[in-house]
């Protein structure tokens, strides 16, 4: 039995694994100095898998102190809703008639825009998809955004420098992109009903801003990156045995997808209809690319992880949040969001009994602003790691590289949230 408070055992191993996830590269690094031990360090070495490792040794901890009946309650006392809905929506969205569908949108109005498709396609991809999270979720916005990304922009010839803007750019849009809407942002859903903000007060409030914020990242990014963007359209790398899908097809797929968007708080629905899909693309397998099964399980854990995580850090998080002035609890909301997801932080704020409007509006606005400055930050980061990952020296996203790359995006988005 321990002496001394769990709540301060859970607080130092919540900090273990936020150093892990800055140590992460190194790792990865320490996997080929000493190839005898390659698999444990490469094991390390992946950023979705700390937060489900450190949450097993806080139920370890959990057990030895307080029994094992004691920690089996609390693991089953957590809500693991967001991270099974972000592996289904994470598996579902990158199916091949989906993905199909987007690529050949995103292609056509490339070819309209006034400008060279290679700078039009990467520009929709950072910009377009982003938005398009506040209809179809933020977690499947990130994975369409990061597979048509992923041949574009994050390959080796391109500076890891840029590489990490494109990534704090796409981090940060995505965050900011799914306010427009009440559902579609984990952070907004964690306080639209408690403080009965619905998708016309977001969009009034929050959209319009975030909107401008992600057009001005966007169009910055890819004037940066001009030079290096692929000649062609997005989709081809990321879709080798792309081939006519009939429209049937794809039309089962979106209704399945909408069904799981639309009942995303119910996962014993969500669920049963992704059995379904899964059924489905085995009995139409020719129209299928292998599913990204591996990547959103990984990420279903690292969120699985931090759920277990986060659930102890209460004690610490809420008094900061409801001690701030409304200034310094933006700026504060943009800090804490980093070493915490901003979904847990808002929800704090949502507990907080009289809270003034001004202080809730800043609340979430810094909690937003703040979501691509690391991993952590914000729910759907995890599955972008996942699938850019391998266009990064040692195929692993550096958490300082990250950090650099978003501040600037950061930046405009609080501006624009602060000052529009």
């Amino acid at each position: 039995m321990f002496s001394f408070p769990i709540e301060s055992v859970a607080a130092a191993v919540f900090a273990a694994a936020l150093l892990h996830t800055f140590c992460a590269k190194q790792f990865e690094r320490l996997s080929h100095r000493f190839p005898r031990h390659a698999g444990l360090f490469h094991l390390l070495g992946e950023v979705e898998v700390v937060f489900g490792f450190w949450a097993i040794v806080l139920i370890g901890l959990l057990a030895l102190g307080q029994g094992g009946g004691a920690a089996v309650q609390y693991a089953e006392s957590r809500n693991y809703t967001e991270p099974l809905f972000v592996f289904v929506v994470m598996v579902m969205a990158a199916a091949r008639p989906v993905l199909v569908t987007v690529m050949t949108l995103v292609n056509t109005l490339a070819r309209w825009l006034p400008l060279p498709t290679p700078l039009a396609a990467a520009w929709l991809g950072l910009a377009g998809v982003p938005l398009l999270g506040s209809l179809i979720t933020e977690p499947a916005a990130m994975t369409l955004a990061a597979l048509m990304l992923a041949p574009q922009i994050f390959r080796r010839q391109v500076p890891e420098a840029l590489k990490y803007l494109a990534l704090g750019v796409l981090f940060v849009n995505v965050s900011i992109g799914g306010t427009l809407t009440s559902y579609a942002a984990p952070p907004v859903l964690m306080v639209a009903a408690t403080w009965q903000w619905d998708s016309a007060f977001m969009f009034a409030t929050f959209g319009w801003k975030a909107a401008l914020a992600v057009l001005v990242n966007a169009t910055l990014a890819t004037w940066v990156l001009r030079r290096h963007l692929r000649a062609g359209l997005p989709g081809k790398d990321a879709l080798p045995e792309e081939a006519h899908v009939p429209w049937p097809v794809v039309a089962v797929h979106l209704a399945l997808l909408a069904a799981v968007v639309a009942l995303a708080h119910h996962p014993v629905l969500f669920l049963g209809l992704f059995l379904m899909f899964l059924g489905f693309t085995q009995a139409y397998a020719r129209h299928q690319s292998p599913l990204i099964l591996k990547e959103a399980l990984l990420v279903g854990f690292f969120l699985a992880g931090l759920v277990v995580l986060g659930g102890m850090q209460q004690w610490w998080l809420q008094p900061i949040v409801s001690g701030l002035e409304p200034l310094a609890l933006f700026l504060g909301a943009i800090g804490l969001t980093a070493i915490t997801d901003n979904a847990a932080l808002t929800y704090l704020g949502s507990l907080i009994v009289g809270i003034p409007d001004q202080s809730k509006y800043l609340l979430v606005a810094g909690a937003v602003a703040g979501g691509g400055l690391t991993v952590i930050a914000n729910a759907p980061n995890p599955a972008g790691v996942a699938l850019l990952k391998r266009g990064f020296a040692d195929e692993t996203v550096g958490a300082v590289g990250l950090l650099l790359g978003a501040l600037g995006p950061t930046a405009v988005a609080a501006a624009a949230f602060l000052w529009l």
